[in-house]
């Protein structure tokens, strides 16, 4: 179901100015600058309603985090959420995947959390999933040698195509699971759309990719 624009949304969100980047600012200065603690820089792609993010920052108090999220109706949610938690390590930028290397510098980024993003299943569509080569080649600029990208989807072509794609681009799988909830991982953070498809009984698919040194 596509959102609704809402307007003042933007408005709103950036009166955040604790917790919103603009998207043009993250373009023009290293995002490390805004956070207190010159901690690794751990990135979720696609945030929504900030469950999954927030939950790891308030557990990682010593790590940073950047939500990014194109959709200001869905990004306030994630803000709130960081707000109420009285979290110090987050930040959120209203922004595209594709330009990631404008907002990060080149090892600048520990891990890349990428969860059940659109999985554009058209053929003629699949150079808009995020795990399309051409944004791995964006991710892998700004990860840590021997960084991470981790991966879940409940769509299992999605997810076949990410683990070629992966492959592919150099990087070395890890830890792959075809379903998560049944299987012996411990630490799993769930997202809001997670929650509502285990509770349909539907398996979730994970992967991590490292970058190669």
């Amino acid at each position: 179901m596509r959102l609704r624009k809402q307007r003042g949304a933007m408005e709103k969100l950036l009166s955040y100015s604790k917790y919103v980047v603009k998207e043009e600012d993250a373009a023009n200065f290293s995002i490390s600058d805004k956070f207190d603690s010159k901690g690794p820089v751990n990135i979720e792609i696609g945030t929504g309603r900030g469950k999954f993010i927030t939950s790891f920052a308030k557990n990682n108090p010593g790590l940073n985090y950047v939500g990014i999220e194109c959709k200001e109706e869905v990004l306030i949610k994630a803000v709130k959420k960081a707000e109420d938690m009285e979290l110090q390590n987050i930040k959120f930028i209203i922004g595209d995947a594709l330009r990631m290397n404008e907002y990060f510098s080149n090892g600048e980024v520990e891990r890349i959390f990428i969860n059940f993003c659109d999985p554009w299943p058209k053929r003629r569509h699949a150079k808009r999933r995020l795990v399309y080569r051409k944004f791995l080649d964006v991710y892998k600029e700004i990860l840590i040698p021997g960084g991470e990208i981790h991966f879940k989807t409940d769509n299992e072509k999605l997810f076949e195509f990410a683990l070629n794609e992966m492959s592919g681009s150099g990087l070395r799988l890890k830890n792959i699971t075809f379903d998560l909830h049944a299987s012996d991982y411990e630490g799993n953070i769930t997202t809001e759309y997670e929650e509502k498809f285990a509770q349909k009984g539907m398996k979730i698919f994970r992967c991590e990719a490292h970058k190669i040194d």
